[in-house]
């Protein structure tokens, strides 16, 4: 299967190794996997503050850069949200090109959904001997279904166990621009998910997007927790984690 791997622009900028583990879960797979070099963002959140303009020139970047690929696939339930559930509504009155969105669209997934469902990837890279407990971030869950996916792959690693935590389908606060144009709401919507991640008493919390990534580990270091840990499923999956002293390790 020749697949493109959409990176995002968060993903890039602040956490690269989410991308490398991706494309090492990809690779296991079986994929052949195409990373496009000039891929920036899907227009999300030009989307979310009404700039339609900007968000469907960026569609289109993205539409030219992967429209040859098998698949799309990116780790971020947020983003593949905004590609398959909003592209269509971008270009709702345009025919010509809403039909190739439409194409782009369903074979674009999620990684979690991707690798269980048209992949159906056996193994996993990784072996983490560790407890977590996993947050379902509302975009994946609620636009994309995304909530048996990582608990079916993360249930092959057998060094690892599975600690839920109360109202693990509750949002973190951050919802992109809603964190800034709400902030008190957001930030104790945010404490509530952190004291529910303490309540569990894992190692460390894992989840499948970035910004929330950012957002729980914000609030989780203000309340004066320096060890849970912060993990993206597929750096959990692919078995790479950080030390205290930052450097990347590989196990498994």
């Amino acid at each position: 299967m020749r697949v493109g791997l959409f990176v995002t622009c968060l993903v890039d900028l602040m956490r690269p190794r989410i991308g490398f583990a991706a494309l090492k879960l990809l690779e296991a797979a079986g994929c052949e996997v195409l990373v496009p070099q000039a891929q920036t963002c899907c227009g999300q959140p030009g989307y979310n503050s009404g700039d339609r303009a900007s968000a469907k020139a960026l569609a289109r970047k993205l539409l030219a850069e992967f429209e040859g690929c098998e698949y799309v696939v990116a780790p971020s339930g947020s983003c593949t949200g905004m590609i398959r559930t909003h592209y269509p509504d971008l270009f709702s009155d345009q025919p010509t090109e809403l039909e190739r969105v439409r194409r782009l669209c369903g074979r674009t997934y999620e990684l979690t959904d991707f690798l269980v469902n048209v992949a159906k990837l056996d193994a996993v890279p990784g072996n983490l001997n560790m407890t977590i407990t996993y947050h379902d971030s509302c975009a994946g869950l609620r636009e994309l279904s995304i909530k048996s996916q990582p608990r079916q792959l993360l249930a092959k690693m057998p060094g690892l166990k599975l600690k839920e935590m109360e109202e693990a389908e509750t949002c973190c606060g951050f919802g992109g621009t809603f964190a800034v144009k709400f902030g008190d709401i957001s930030a104790h919507i945010a404490e509530r998910k952190c004291a529910n991640i303490a309540a569990a008493g894992a190692d460390a919390v894992v989840l499948g997007d970035l910004g929330c990534m950012l957002n729980i580990e914000g609030r989780l270091r203000r309340r004066g927790d320096m060890k849970t840990k912060v993990l993206h499923v597929a750096e959990v999956l692919a078995g790479e984690d950080k030390d205290e002293g930052g450097r990347r390790k590989a196990e498994g």
